[in-house]
């Protein structure tokens, strides 16, 4: 295995791109056994929001003393991410102190690849397309959890719902849709209506489903409008009992203390949790009610709800100077980290200069993230534009060129394409002056420089 952990059978399939259907995955899988039928699953979809989701409702799920498999995308750090088990309370409590807890171990990786690889040949052999690396990782994951016996699989969707993967299971327990959005539309249609339907095919007859109140996604009215119709459409379709889930004003009424955490209050119970952002109230939501549906009890749901961790989601790195990691990389996302990083400056730090380090795919609207945080008041004074170890990456000069036109040319700008160099010049500056420190942009970018950056605050 190469040194990043990474599988060589992943690796030569990344030319493969992306190849939405479910032949390849489904034969994939038959050959291995249909390890997919041997785990109880909950699927979650959506645009903005999905892996908080997961990490809230596996870790509720494992507060209640349950073996979860957890699947999720893409990794940030190391490959192993995407596959991990939490094991029960204590595995819980063990994964809030070390993110690495519960990721699938090498030896293992490394077995599991050999047989999926093997699978792969025999395809080939029939004059079948080459599987893409998601399905592949995907045919590990059910592979693995099944022999690991977990008693439920958090599964993620890579993209989109319908076409995707993870969508071989049959009978989930419940599917859950979190925030919609305009993203990956050359793959998943041009309208939100034609996305949310994408979405949607996720759900399976006489499973519930459970969506997020489309009056709380970032989205034009009429759009909010086109995902309810759209929603229940397909509910009634496919025979799945669909039910949309409001926080209420609970995400308003939320309060951000200096203890790193978000205070809010759902039905009457209190919660605090790490991951920080009005949004994030309901996406707990979502996972509560999933949560539910799988029978666990409220003393594992509030307790669940504390000990969630998600790095990279508004992480709050350190306070003095502030520094916050975010791998937000659209419209939406842009705007809740906008909402959510002036909440966290209330009071005598609201509306102060920021520097932010930049890094983004150009195949991303780009434009219009910076106008989401112009427009949701985040004062950029400099910026630090870096290039993510990424082929889809953006010219640091192009991202600077944008920035300073959304900003009418007040920002301040240094280009690199060291994304390690960015940060440490702009964590340097921060420690010297005081100033607010955000890296942002994308999960490519967080993912590369989050453990360095972590590094430099800690030195």
């Amino acid at each position: 295995m190469p040194d990043n952990g990474i599988p060589k059978v992943f690796t030569g399939a990344l030319q493969f791109g992306i190849k939405p259907g479910l032949q390849r995955i489904n034969r994939l899988l038959e050959l291995l056994g249909n390890p997919q039928d041997l785990v109880k699953s909950v699927h979650v979809a959506g645009t903005n929001g999905k892996g908080s989701v997961c990490t809230f409702l596996s870790t509720i799920l494992a507060c209640d003393g349950r073996k979860v498999g957890v699947f999720t995308s893409p990794y940030l750090e190391r490959f192993s991410e995407r596959i991990r088990i939490i094991d029960g309370k204590e595995g819980a409590a063990l994964f809030a102190e070390d993110d690495s807890y519960g990721e699938i171990p090498s030896d293992r990786l490394k077995e599991l690849s050999d047989r999926v690889a093997s699978a792969q040949e025999t395809m080939l052999s029939e004059g079948m397309e080459h599987p893409t690396e998601f399905e592949l990782i995907t045919a590990i994951a059910f592979l693995y959890y099944a022999e690991e016996k977990v008693d439920v699989c958090v599964l993620e969707t890579g993209l989109g719902g319908r076409l995707d993967s993870t969508n071989v299971i049959k009978d989930p327990i419940a599917t859950g849709i979190c925030a919609l959005g305009l993203d990956h539309c050359g793959v998943l249609g041009s309208t939100i209506s034609e996305i949310a339907s994408e979405k949607a095919g996720i759900f399976k007859k006489g499973a519930p489903a459970v969506c997020i109140d489309p009056d709380e996604m970032i989205l034009p009215e009429e759009m909010r409008a086109s995902v309810r119709e759209t929603m229940t459409k397909v509910a009634e379709e496919k025979g799945s009992p669909l039910t949309f889930i409001s926080s209420g004003k609970a995400g308003q009424k939320a309060e951000f203390g200096m203890d790193g955490k978000m205070h809010f209050e759902l039905d009457g119970v209190s919660y605090a949790t790490c991951l920080n952002g009005r949004h994030q109230v309901s996406n707990a939501a979502l996972a509560i009610a999933l949560s539910r549906l799988c029978g666990v009890s409220e003393d594992a749901i509030k307790e669940g709800v504390s000990l969630t961790r998600w790095k990279c989601r508004c992480e709050l790195l350190s306070f003095e100077p502030l520094v916050i990691i975010d791998g937000g990389h659209n419209p939406q996302g842009a705007e809740s980290l906008a909402v959510t990083f002036n909440d966290i400056l209330e009071g005598s730090l609201k509306g102060r200069p920021i520097r932010i380090v930049a890094g983004m795919m150009a195949d991303k609207d780009v434009r219009g993230v910076y106008e989401a945080y112009r427009n949701g008041g985040l004062n950029i004074a400099e910026a630090v534009t870096v290039r993510p170890a990424n082929s889809r990456s953006m010219d640091p000069a192009n991202l600077s060129e944008i920035i300073n036109d959304v900003y009418n040319n007040k920002v301040q700008t240094l280009e690199t394409d060291s994304p390690e160099e960015g940060v440490r010049i702009a964590f340097e500056r921060s420690k010297a002056d005081g100033t607010p420190l955000l890296v942002t942009g994308s999960l490519y970018l967080a993912g590369q420089v989050r453990g360095y950056l972590k590094g430099i605050i800690h030195a």
